[in-house]
């Protein structure tokens, strides 16, 4: 074991684990941010695989940490073992760089890879090798940080605790907003791609460097052996106490005060006692995955809320998928905020904040985060359009003609202007809709249509006799806060039309296209035909478009030849600020704050010198668990308001929070160095009568000789 040297009252070697845990976050975040778009743009899997295979890896991710933490505690101990899966996480990291190199395959220069089972090969292959390397290595750098502390240095173990949590955040942070920018740059040898090998490439580079920071610190760190294969003393142990126990049931047999003391007749009793310490911890962990269940929504549910609200704050402009950022960002503000000023004045104020305490305010902030959330999503749900049921039928009547049009509709008559429409869509029961008229004043006409039930559907009309019905194939807002933008073509030739990249492609005569989606902002989009006289415009600019609407752009010859666009509203843009976010950020951050970095701190400080490890792992498990708790959830309630799944999940969570509060009465904090101490003192007690006695027996034996 190494001396530790000490700067400003902490072990030096600290800093160099505090900067290794910074760069292993940036490599994992910045990897994991780039992962769907991969997997959709250039390995061109649908939104379903891609999003399947996304949660197979971040599960992967939470339920390795059990392995690393038994090859840690039983065989190659703690720093070993974050060398050796270090490795195995960089050469991961590397193979998912060179997976998403575009010229590795693409033998005929002509930008696409020629073979994508080899892409998806090496990304899988990398994909596995992060996802051991990563949950390998996650219990083991906490605790081995605490390890660096000794006897008399609680307080200073406490705050690594938070420093560390911080370096996690830093690091996520920082990833998520880089790794997106390297993306979009321009790269390739042969063809200019999406930059993914550097974007890839940046997070491989980190994790190297995080594995040098780390083994340069070597000569610093306290290093323990491991104590042989604990787990299986463990368990060997808790069977035989169970079986010993079955065996004495009858109540002949004198009752034992723990039932781990049924063990005593083949297990020593340090043992028994250290199974006792991590059993009871454990116990607690019973309810803490439905703080995570709540916590990992902000990344689904919460990004899915902000894609329905406003993304326009003052002169700033956020996408609903930075939002999350904002988590990351008070972390860094109010880890040290809680460390010196909240935790220092409540202990002035004499209150007995202990770890289990502020776990349990920590629950109880989350559960409130969501009341918040909801409320959120009632004032949303005031401003969203409402769509057809399934029995239902939408109709909006648009006149793209010259002339005036009266539309006669079940118990509603309308009459339209020339280039105009309805006032929004008109609801009808299914069996309610009989028959539309159309007349103008030359001729009358009975739309002759089948409309399909749950759909909105548009109905053109421009010349007497000549109408369209076009299914719109909105049901819904808009995905990601992006607006849906369509073209109508009035003119006698055929039209291709490119906005921002995207191609409209022969749009025939009075006939309309599907919709193509684009974030906010103004767009510049290009007509092109051959009847189109050379000194008319051909590029146009949208509105400013926001965040979450849909439009119609009509296309008609004015009286000079040039072309005119026309908009018409299909779906009002979001009204609701995405600042209304923030409360219910700020108090799962909070929540978050007092309960992951003490729960952190309480599972290495409760846990005997050989299962810290163990313990770690075991709660990083119940992240793991508490998103099967969503899937468990989202999947069997099936909810008509979005508001009515966040009361549930705040509801459910305040249940646990009481439950925990009455768990944590009555469990006993304990010193596993001071049991561990009294065990070792008794051993040399032991030792040295066994000495004295064979000492004082061999002159005796000799006199008798």
């Amino acid at each position: 074991m190494s001396k530790s040297r000490s700067c400003f009252g902490y072990p030096l070697s600290i800093f160099f684990i505090v900067v290794n845990e910074f760069c292993e976050r940036f490599s994992y975040y910045g990897m994991r941010a780039l992962l769907v778009l991969y997997f959709r743009n250039f390995l061109n899997w649908d939104d379903d695989l891609s999003t399947a295979i996304y949660h197979t890896f971040a599960a992967l991710c939470y339920l390795t940490p059990i392995l690393g933490a038994l090859i840690a505690d039983s065989w190659l101990g703690k720093f070993k073992t974050i060398i050796s899966l270090s490795i195995v996480y960089t050469i991961g990291q590397a193979v998912i760089a060179v997976s998403s190199i575009n010229d590795l395959t693409d033998h005929d220069h002509n930008g696409t890879p020629d073979s994508i089972p080899v892409h998806v090969a090496l990304s899988m292959i990398g994909l596995v090798l992060i996802a051991f390397g990563t949950g390998g290595i996650k219990p083991c750098v906490s605790a081995f940080g605490g390890d660096q502390f000794e006897e008399g240095q609680e307080k200073q173990r406490n705050q690594f605790f938070s420093i560390f949590y911080l370096a996690i955040n830093a690091g996520s942070l920082l990833s998520t907003i880089i790794t997106p920018i390297l993306r979009v740059q321009q790269c390739g040898i042969h063809s200019q791609q999406a930059c993914y090998p550097l974007a890839f490439g940046v997070p491989a580079a980190l994790m190297a460097v995080s594995l040098i920071v780390f083994v340069l610190g070597s000569s610093m760190y306290r290093k323990f052996q491991p104590q042989g294969n604990v787990m299986s003393k463990v368990a060997k142990c808790i069977s035989f106490a169970i079986k010993n126990r079955f065996r004495h049931r009858s109540k002949t047999f004198p009752k034992r005060e723990h039932w781990l003391d049924w063990a005593k007749e083949k297990y020593d009793e340090r043992l028994i006692s250290q199974i006792k310490m991590v059993m009871k911890v454990m116990f607690l962990y019973i309810p803490l995955p439905m703080f995570w269940a709540l916590f990992d929504q902000q990344g689904s549910r919460w990004t899915l809320q902000a894609t329905t609200m406003s993304g326009r704050i003052g002169a700033i402009e956020i996408q609903p998928d930075q939002m999350q950022t904002v988590n990351a960002i008070l972390i860094v503000i109010m880890v040290p905020i809680m460390d010196a000023v909240v935790y220092p004045l409540i202990a002035k104020c004499g209150f007995n904040f202990t770890s289990l305490k502020k776990m349990t305010v920590g629950m109880f902030l989350a559960s409130m985060a969501f009341v918040a959330a909801a409320i959120v999503q009632v004032e949303i749900d005031k401003t969203l359009p409402v769509f057809p049921g399934e029995n239902q039928i939408q109709i909006k009547v648009l006149n793209i003609g010259n002339n005036n049009m009266t539309v006669y509709l079940p118990g509603e008559t309308v009459t339209l202007d020339q280039m105009s429409q309805t006032n929004g869509f008109i609801t009808f029961d299914v069996d309610k809709l009989t028959s539309i008229n159309v007349s103008s004043p030359e001729s009358s006409i009975t739309v002759a249509q089948n409309f399909d039930p749950g759909h909105r559907h548009t109905l053109l009309v421009w010349a007497p006799n000549s109408y369209l019905v076009v299914k719109d194939g909105l049901n819904q807002k808009p995905e990601k806060g992006e607006n849906g933008i369509r073209f109508v073509n009035t003119l006698n030739e055929m039209l291709t039309i490119t906005m921002s990249g995207k191609v409209y492609e022969n749009i025939t005569s009075y006939n309309a296209s599907s919709y193509q989606f684009f974030p906010s902002g103004e767009k510049d989009y290009t007509i092109n035909s051959t009847e189109i006289a050379e000194n008319c415009p051909r590029v146009f600019k949208s509105s400013n478009l926001d965040f979450g609407s849909a439009y119609t752009y009509v296309i008609r010859r004015m009286n000079d030849g040039c072309l005119e666009v026309k908009e018409f509203e299909d779906i009002p843009p979001n009204t609701v600020n995405m600042a209304l976010q923030i409360p219910q950020y700020f108090l799962l951050t909070c929540g978050e704050v007092v309960f992951s970095v003490t729960g952190l701190e309480f599972s290495y400080s409760q846990a005997p010198s050989n299962m810290k490890s163990v313990l770690q792992a075991g709660w990083l498990l119940t992240v793991a668990v508490g998103n099967i708790i969503v899937l468990i959830v989202a999947g069997a309630g099936h909810f008509d308001k979005q508001w009515a799944e966040y009361i549930l999940f705040a509801s459910l969570l305040l249940v646990v929070c009481v439950i925990f509060a009455i768990m944590a009465r009555f469990y006993t904090y304990v010193n596993p160095a001071e049991i561990e101490a009294q065990f070792d003192e008794e051993e040399k007690k032991k030792s040295m009568e066994k000495d004295s006695s064979h000492t004082t027996l061999e002159p005796v034996t000799q006199t008798n000789m």
